[in-house]
């Protein structure tokens, strides 16, 4: 799940280049899948915007790992963009996402030949549990299909997204497979040191949603308003000035540099070439000392723990 991304414009030192700068890297998952390191979120994108964003973003900005998720209502969208594009599709890393209303076995089932058929592919690249549910008590079934996609051949690779480590615990006490990405909510405001360190001791990759944020004006599920401040905020701006770079720019190379995957979302062309473009300059250690005076704890997203409906 991903944040939409707060409009920011480029200084003049950070013009728009028609191609990133230099090739997005991979990493490998735990069961040896390359998944690309940045990526194209569509999270609030319309299924119109969704399908030109997707296309654009493979065809003309190089990008070639797309995240989606049935509660996103775009999925058709992403997959006649993925086709427009032209791009073969496996070069394509694709990631779609399980709702909470169709956790449990069979329902697990239907849903994925469900986003499947709307995406028009034989197979996704990683399917992940959208949210634990932790009250509902579906989660272990839910893995358990999960496994059976698997096997199957129809996902490339499994796992979760906002899953705290007794979550994730539950799964690897159950389960036979380790899920090899964990999705969750994670930028400068909330750099989730715990997950990210049992992530890390567990060979599951951590993947960061809402790397810019949030959105203005932009509500959670439960109706409260979360305002973007991290593309504002002064240390940013003094961190993007001193680089020529944009905010948002700063904000992704921060989740790289911290070993993370990140998709942000955008549908602007520009802004979605200024995303990709973040692989020929670095932070420094003053600029990451800086930023992490920005730990305030501040979610834009809910709790896993009180998401139970």
């Amino acid at each position: 799940m991903t944040s939409p991304q707060h409009p920011s414009r480029p200084t003049a030192a950070a013009p728009v280049r028609p191609v990133p700068a230099a090739p997005v890297p991979n990493v490998t998952l735990n069961n040896g899948v390359a998944m690309p390191r940045l990526g194209l979120g569509v999270f609030l994108a319309s299924d119109e915007e969704a399908e030109e964003a997707v296309r654009f973003a493979l065809a003309e900005a190089g990008y070639r790992h797309i995240d989606t998720a049935s509660l996103y209502r775009n999925e058709g969208g992403v997959g006649r963009g993925i086709a427009a594009a032209g791009v073969p599709r496996e070069e394509i890393f694709l990631t779609t996402k399980l709702w909470n209303s169709d956790q449990g076995y069979d329902a697990t089932l239907v849903a994925f030949d469900a986003s499947l058929r709307r995406l028009d592919t034989d197979y996704v690249d990683l399917y992940l549990v959208h949210w634990p549910m932790p009250k509902v008590g579906k989660l272990l079934d839910t893995w358990r299909a999960f496994e059976t996609i698997l096997s199957s051949g129809r996902a490339r690779a499994i796992g979760v997204c906002n899953h705290n480590p007794s979550h994730l615990q539950a799964i690897l006490d159950s389960g036979t497979v380790v899920p090899a990405v964990n999705q969750i909510e994670l930028n400068p405001n909330l750099p989730q040191y715990v997950t990210r360190a049992f992530d890390a001791d567990h060979g599951i990759v951590t993947e960061a949603w809402s790397p810019l944020g949030g959105t203005p004006g932009g509500k959670n599920r439960a109706g409260v308003t979360r305002v973007n401040v991290l593309l504002g905020d002064p240390v940013v701006a003094r961190v993007a000035a001193k680089h020529g770079r944009t905010p948002a720019q700063v904000l992704i190379r921060w989740s790289l540099q911290n070993g993370l995957v990140v998709i942000p979302k955008s549908v602007h062309p520009e802004r979605i070439r200024q995303n990709i473009d973040v692989f020929d300059f670095a932070l420094d250690g003053t600029d990451l000392e800086q930023l992490a005076t920005l730990e305030n704890g501040r979610r834009v997203g809910p709790d896993p723990e009180q998401l139970n409906d």
